[in-house]
């Protein structure tokens, strides 16, 4: 039987998200900031036990890819998306596939037995989530899981790859070999930047990646890490760093490169590599503050809406506008969901 042509191929770090509210309490006792994204360290060793002893805890499937590959996969026809990354043989594992099961989303997970999923707090302060992760297994994923039988024929058959830049704090070859595999096919790989800390603390990694990126996400505080991390005179210019990024050197030049940053209810930029000093500015429908829930997943579900959007072959300024509607349905959930029964976005 032949394996399913998948459109687009998503790969990153598969989590279950822990999430609570007013959680002032919580940023002061681990030294965390309201709207951020950190690798636990040993001081954060206990948030997980703290959390579900003390706090009203909501469970929501999470991974930065994943929920981008739902949101992808919500918007377009069954068998258009796949994803992979490593889980163990637990109960997270099990509602995370469940998951992916409502959204229309296909996993080919690497399954460690005896090993446990990747968890992160989410501590939500206001408007602002405070994104606390242990990788566990997820940091184990084998790169030879890429040709092996249940994977190898899917990467083949897909026309777009998406990458969360978390997955580079430890599986860059992975990463490297869909880059290469896109770039020499001539098909479309896309980079999300992820976090503040990747641009600041894996630069290299980043560095050894983007060439083979036709496609790079971010929103104002990553696109603020890359230009301090990479000497730029202004860390705040949007348009100035999308250029920037736009214009380094790309693999497959055959084919333009495309920067797209998020700046929350404010507008998003677009660049591309063919009129780099030519931004888009293209304004977002800002919601009113009893229409938003919580705002843990808006970028993914941005990704998520961009990508579904790009599979359809829809224009660029088509694909960001998806991907403001995915975002937006998104806060308006409690964590990285969509609406259900599902709603037509396409």
């Amino acid at each position: 039987m032949a394996a399913p042509s998948y459109s687009l191929f998503c790969m990153g770090n598969p989590l279950l998200d822990m999430q609570v509210t007013n959680g002032e309490a919580l940023l002061e006792k681990y030294d965390l900031k309201a709207n951020d994204a950190i690798l636990a360290e040993a001081k954060h060793a206990h948030i997980y036990e703290d959390v579900v002893s003390n706090y009203e805890v909501t469970y929501v499937a999470g991974g930065a890819s994943q929920n981008a590959a739902r949101g992808a996969a919500y918007i377009l026809p069954p068998k258009s998306v796949v994803y992979t990354g490593c889980v163990g043989d637990d109960d997270l594992a099990e509602q995370l596939k469940a998951a992916n099961q409502r959204e229309g989303l296909d996993e080919v997970y690497q399954i460690k037995k005896g090993e446990k999923t990747g968890a992160c707090a989410v501590v939500i302060t206001g408007h602002d989530r405070s994104l606390v992760t242990d990788l566990r297994v997820a940091e184990k994923f084998d790169q030879a899981h890429l040709s092996s039988p249940a994977v190898a024929p899917l990467i083949r058959a897909a026309k777009v790859y998406y990458v969360e830049g978390y997955f580079l704090t430890h599986g860059l070859a992975p990463t490297i070999e869909v880059g290469q595999h896109a770039a020499a096919a001539g098909k479309i790989f896309a980079l999300n930047l992820s976090a503040p800390f990747i641009p600041q603390f894996f630069g290299a990694q980043l560095q050894r990646v983007l060439p083979l990126c036709d496609v790079v996400i971010g929103n104002e505080a990553e696109a603020e890490s890359w230009a301090s991390a990479n000497g730029l005179s202004d860390p705040k210019d949007l348009p100035a760093i999308a250029k920037a990024i736009a214009i380094s050197p790309k693999t497959n030049a055959s084919r333009s490169r495309v920067v797209i940053f998020t700046h929350g209810s404010q507008s998003t930029v677009l660049v591309t590599s063919t009129e780099p000093d030519s931004p888009k500015i293209i304004p977002v429908n800002a919601l009113k503050d009893d229409e938003i829930v919580d705002t843990n997943g808006a970028g993914d579900a941005f990704a998520g809406g961009f990508l579904g959007a790009l599979v359809a072959g829809k224009s660029w300024d088509e694909c960001v506008a998806t991907g403001h509607v995915l975002g937006a349905m998104c806060v308006g959930q409690v964590g990285p969901q969509y609406k259900w029964p599902k709603v037509k976005v396409l």
